[in-house]
């Protein structure tokens, strides 16, 4: 039985305004934003699976994909063509990978291009391309000066340099990174123009779209950045939560809304600012999205009290990662089902609180 209060719906202005005088349908559905954060998708797979099988057959198309690291994987199985299939298939891959005792950077990479392979299979990438409803958008960073280089001695010092400038002005990153959008060129984005950071748009092609997906999840120092993408500037591509952690940009067209599931419920612009309490999106960017998140409640019954994280694999041996691992995604049929009833009986508007 589900317990309520298991999951947190907040919004943004026009998207509050919106569902409380029409109420919600997925027909107002425009863009989907999927943030960084690498396990802790796992605490929303069953949530995608309610997506994919109860938003997605109603949806007017185009809805925009937008995805850093993370959510971009997830949304590469959203577009395929049996998204429920593919969602299981990365499910399956991430709860068993395996590593030697010690994995270097080289492991971890071509282990994430092995799990890529399989959730995409064979057609996978032809689907994602000319999906008739789904417009993936892939987000990315271009490494600038020493951050483009994948010797210790100079990254660890360049993303300390980073770090710092971005404590004083968020702004400061584009010293070190340049933004890249990998998007589908059918129809643009409510985001192709986002500002802040030099941006380079590159068209989504079948010779690139793996290489895209693999770097926006590539975190420095932990997997291997992506060299000299098909299609793009030349240049080293690195994890696109670098700067858009949670996506801090233009969701959302004026008309429609963006449906944001996530980990916590608020949104952390950069990687960067994990820590720093008072660095908060720009309200405009948000102003027409609906996030959809666990609540601390729920979090705090999850094995040691927390969502899964890349940490795991450092601080549990592997049969105890994969055992905890495996109960989230288990416990977590409590959101599906609590999700799925809000849509079902129309609770959305009731549920809902400011963003």
């Amino acid at each position: 039985m589900t317990q309520a209060g298991s999951l947190r719906f907040r919004a943004g202005p026009g998207a509050l305004q919106t569902i409380t005088e029409h109420g919600f349908s997925p027909e107002l559905v425009g863009t989907m934003a999927g943030a960084s954060g690498g396990a802790k998708w796992l605490v929303l797979s069953k949530l995608d699976r309610v997506v994919a099988a109860t938003i997605v057959p109603d949806l007017r198309g185009p809805v925009y994909l937008i995805g850093s690291s993370i959510g971009a994987w997830r949304f590469a199985c959203y577009a395929q063509d049996r998204p429920l299939e593919a969602i299981a298939r990365f499910e399956e891959a991430y709860l068993g990978q395996t590593y030697s005792d010690d994995p270097d950077r080289e492991e971890i990479t071509a282990k994430s291009r092995e799990i890529l392979d399989y959730v995409l299979g064979q057609s996978g990438t032809a689907e994602i391309l000319s999906h008739p409803v789904f417009r993936t958008n892939v987000m990315t960073v271009r490494s600038r000066h020493v951050t483009a280089s994948e010797q210790p001695a100079l990254l660890v010092p360049g993303l300390l340099a980073a770090a710092a400038l971005n404590a004083v002005t968020r702004r400061s990153l584009g010293a070190f990174f340049d933004r890249v959008l990998f998007y589908d060129p059918r129809d643009l984005p409510p985001f192709f123009d986002a500002r802040g950071f030099p941006l380079s748009r590159v068209e989504l092609t079948a010779a690139n779209v793996k290489d895209a997906i693999v770097a926006s999840g590539s975190i420095p120092m932990v997997l291997s950045g992506v060299r000299d993408i098909a299609g793009a500037p030349r240049g080293i591509y690195r994890d696109g939560g670098v700067i858009d952690y949670h996506l801090d940009l233009p969701q959302s067209a004026p008309n429609r809304l963006t449906l944001y599931l996530h980990f916590i419920d608020r949104i952390v612009p950069g990687w960067f600012d994990k820590k720093l309490s008072w660095r908060k999106p720009d309200p405009s960017n948000v102003d027409r999205t609906i996030l959809v998140s666990p609540s601390q409640e729920f979090v705090a019954r999850l094995p040691y009290a927390k969502i899964p994280d890349r940490r795991d694999f450092l601080n549990f041996e592997p049969k105890e990662r994969v055992r905890a691992w495996r109960t989230v995604v288990d416990m977590c049929d409590e959101l599906a089902d609590e999700f799925h009833e809000v849509l079902v009986k129309d609770q959305l508007a009731a549920r809902l609180e400011p963003l």
